[in-house]
């Protein structure tokens, strides 16, 4: 390695920074991840792969995927792909319970805090708490 390899070359540099800034590239890859995370998770898993299956590639969860990508990019960024109504395909869902909703947003605060810079990571915080509150009260959690 040359003198100039040495420098770029850190082991113990992060692999990846935190984004500062929210755009709908990093929301799409914060989606992906915190998905992949929902598949693995004990609680949470079953009520995803009823609905969509048990792989991410499929055309059910790209779709979906889709959606919430465009949903979190509304809540953030204002943009304007998002037109659907969150709450209503969760109304007849059976086994939804107020820790249902804790390990969703304990999971999604991991996924956030590890792709996000602070500020920017507490913005998802703060709109994820009151939607997961919204969703408690309106399905009578």
């Amino acid at each position: 390695m040359d003198s100039s390899s040495l420098r770029e070359y850190n082991p113990f540099r992060k692999r990846s920074m935190q984004h500062q800034t929210i755009t709908r590239e990093n929301i799409k890859t914060l989606v992906d991840r915190f998905y992949s995370k929902i598949l693995k998770d004990e609680l949470l898993a079953d009520f995803f792969i009823e609905k969509l299956g048990d792989e991410m590639i499929t055309d059910e969860w790209q779709r979906h995927l889709k959606l919430l990508t465009d949903f979190w990019a509304s809540i953030t960024l204002g943009d304007s792909a998002y037109n659907g109504q969150p709450v209503k395909p969760h109304m007849h869902m059976q086994g939804l319970q107020r820790e249902t909703f804790e390990r969703w947003l304990e999971l999604f605060f991991e996924t956030v805090d590890k792709l996000y810079a602070k500020e920017a990571s507490d913005i998802f915080k703060i709109r994820s708490q009151t939607i997961a509150n919204n969703f408690m009260r309106l399905l009578d959690l």
